[in-house]
């Protein structure tokens, strides 16, 4: 491991056990929480070259979702150009298949499987389970990883990543520094992140880097699904609801037919 990126002590082999261990006993799906995984000077460099929320390419303003997305990585800093340069590496990956006990995973260098995430005051993310399938390369997205880099974030301002079953949040993890977590996605790997409310000077930055294995036999694909939630208001369930259930039927067919850029 490199490092000038990696934090060595994060990764021996005694710690990546630990990791091994804890991923693979993580229910109601497998994930795990690494704190201080990349070098704090290297992790620094990030959190202060990271684009302004403004400067952002893609914002999300909808029913189920408020943030600002960006995989231009052409325009990002040369810190965060090799972030995802080396999370995408064969050694890193290597490390990641070592913890999650999945072979055969790579990634795919497009908007769909790397980038950033930022939202501000108001912003959020309704629990959902991602899409399954890329609709260009068609591999099987099997890992998220998400990388925050919050130089000071107080859990009272909200954002907290919510890992859901079925029925409830079993974890809220709050997007500290220098903080990784790893998910297995599948049909109940439910996530978002809740309302935030912090000062305008303020920002949940992240890092996200899936991995993919090939598809398995009689996978049929689906973009992200979002759920209600209890507390939702009656018209908010319904929409959403009636939106999803339209939105995959349609995406489906374009899927099936190669219409991929309605599906990006």
């Amino acid at each position: 491991m490199d490092n000038k990126i990696i934090n060595l002590e994060t990764v021996s082999t005694e710690r990546t056990e630990i990791l091994r261990r804890s991923f693979a006993n993580s229910t109601p799906f497998r994930y795990i929480i690494v704190d201080n995984i990349l070098n704090e000077e290297f992790a620094n460099s990030i959190a202060g070259s990271f684009p302004s929320l403004e400067s952002m390419k893609t914002k999300y303003k909808g029913l189920n979702e408020q943030k600002s997305e960006d995989s231009s990585f052409e325009n990002f800093s040369p810190a965060i150009q090799k972030l995802h340069a080396y999370t995408g590496s064969t050694e890193f990956t290597e490390w990641i298949s070592t913890i999650t006990g999945l072979k055969g995973i790579s990634s795919l260098n497009d908007r769909l499987g790397a980038g950033l995430h930022q939202g501000g005051n108001n912003s959020f993310l309704d629990i959902h389970i991602d899409y399954n399938i890329h609709p260009v390369k068609k591999m099987h997205r099997k890992l998220n990883l998400i990388l925050f880099f919050n130089k000071q974030w107080d859990k009272n301002w909200g954002g907290l990543l919510e890992l859901w079953d079925k029925e409830k949040c079993f974890e809220k993890i709050v997007p500290s520094f220098n903080r990784m977590v790893i998910f297995e996605c599948n049909e109940i790997s439910y996530h978002g992140y809740s309302l935030i409310s912090c000062p305008e000077n303020i920002t949940r930055k992240s890092y996200y880097h899936y991995y993919f294995q090939e598809v398995p036999k009689g996978l049929t694909y689906h973009d992200t699904i979002f759920r209600v939630k209890s507390e939702d208001k009656i018209a908010k369930r319904i929409l959403t609801k009636s939106k999803e259930v339209i939105k995959n039927k349609i995406k489906l067919v374009f899927f099936k037919i190669g219409f991929y850029k309605y599906l990006k």
